[in-house]
């Protein structure tokens, strides 16, 4: 059966939404990207933690068991091995305006996809994008809908031979990429930005956090310590650790940049969660 055809639509077998769903009118849900290898979900429960955190924050009511229970039947429906699992939760279909109607039924769409293309071994080419990030303390670290600037920014994409793009903030600080989490490593400090503002708290970067304490430090970061790194990769959940071997600014300039022990303890930790 092709990938195309493997989606659960509130738990049923689909692939149409009605046109008055809140997801599609207002960008209203979460979503999660999960990798599947030899069957098994990664970091699993940390993304179902984030999806209830957000359904928390934006008052959708939907309980992850049922979530849960949708993942049972389309791993018995469908027996996935390597793909990428997608999971999207909107508030359900609630009519014209913003406000949205009392007792709403949550949709809920768990869809599968084939798995990302493998990185290249020395590293992979990034660029900056001239699309800014602007700040939400609300929306902060949430994985919602609403992604027009990463839309907006990967339009700005040079080629196929570059891999990810350089999110920043109107006042210059270095966020995230566009679908990933930034690391550097820079005067002998591992750093990752922070995220209260404006960005996605991924995943894999909570987990190294967790894993690694005040080794790996959260602050704000300027675009001046991004080039001026040692080290620099991005990281997410599916595409795993991307160290960049090269950065072009906004001139065509290209920096470089060597893989060091930041982004080895990186992969390190990723291949033993894989394993584990």
């Amino acid at each position: 059966m092709d990938m195309s055809e493997q989606i659960l639509i509130n738990g049923e077998p689909g692939a149409h939404l009605p046109v008055s769903d809140r997801g599609l009118a207002f960008g209203d849900g979460l979503f999660e990207t999960i990798l599947l290898r030899a069957g098994r979900p990664f970091l699993l429960e940390a993304h179902l933690e984030r999806l209830a955190l957000g359904l928390q924050k934006l008052h959708i009511s939907l309980e992850i068991n049922t979530i849960t229970s949708d993942l049972e039947k389309l791993f018995s429906l469908f027996n996935p091995h390597d793909a990428v699992l997608k999971i999207l939760c909107t508030r359900g279909q609630g009519g014209r305006g913003y406000r949205p109607s009392a007792g709403l039924v949550p949709t809920r769409i768990l869809s599968l996809h084939p798995p990302p293309p493998t990185l290249p071994a020395a590293g992979i080419k990034a660029f900056l994008c001239r699309q800014t990030l602007a700040p939400q303390a609300a929306l902060a670290g949430l994985k919602h809908l609403n992604r027009l600037e990463q839309v907006l920014a990967s339009q700005e994409w040079p080629d196929d031979s570059f891999h990810e793009g350089l999110m920043l903030t109107a006042a210059g600080d270095a966020i995230e990429g566009t679908r990933s989490n930034l690391l550097l490593a820079h005067k002998g400090h591992w750093l990752t930005p922070d995220l209260r503002h404006c960005g996605i708290a991924g995943v894999l970067r909570q987990h190294l956090l967790r894993r690694w304490g005040e080794r790996l430090q959260v602050r704000p970061v300027t675009l001046d310590e991004v080039f001026a790194a040692e080290e620099l990769c991005f990281c997410n959940s599916v595409a795993g650790v991307m160290p960049v071997r090269l950065l072009r600014d906004y001139a065509g300039q290209e920096r470089a940049y060597a893989k060091g022990a930041l982004c080895a303890a990186a992969q390190s930790v990723v291949q033993e969660l894989l394993g584990a």
